[in-house]
């Protein structure tokens, strides 16, 4: 499984892409074919405490799925997109089995 993280207009630093990483590689607990974890992160409104914004888009065979957080840290908003995402996996798994 390919994790590629893209920050728009700044950097992340090491640990944070690292965090990253380690919380998106638990995805696979949830589905065994995932091809890909897109993870973009930006600042939006810098003026207010809630301006981390993180989307996370899961590539699978037939499909794709999607969440979106905005959250005070972006270890926060990865997190709860993450959670989202495990939601998600598990009912497209159970479709499959259902099929």
């Amino acid at each position: 499984m390919e994790i590629r993280i893209q920050s728009i207009h700044f950097d992340a630093t090491n640990a944070l892409q690292a965090f990253i990483e380690k919380k998106a590689s638990k995805l696979e607990r949830f589905y065994d074919d995932i091809k890909k974890v897109e993870v973009s992160l930006k600042v939006v409104k810098p003026e207010t405490a809630m301006n981390k914004q993180a989307g996370v888009k899961v590539l699978i065979p037939n499909g794709e799925l999607y969440a979106e957080k905005v959250k005070d840290s972006f270890e926060e908003a990865v997190v709860e997109s993450l959670e989202a995402l495990e939601k998600q996996l598990q009912k497209f798994k159970e479709k499959q089995m259902g099929k």
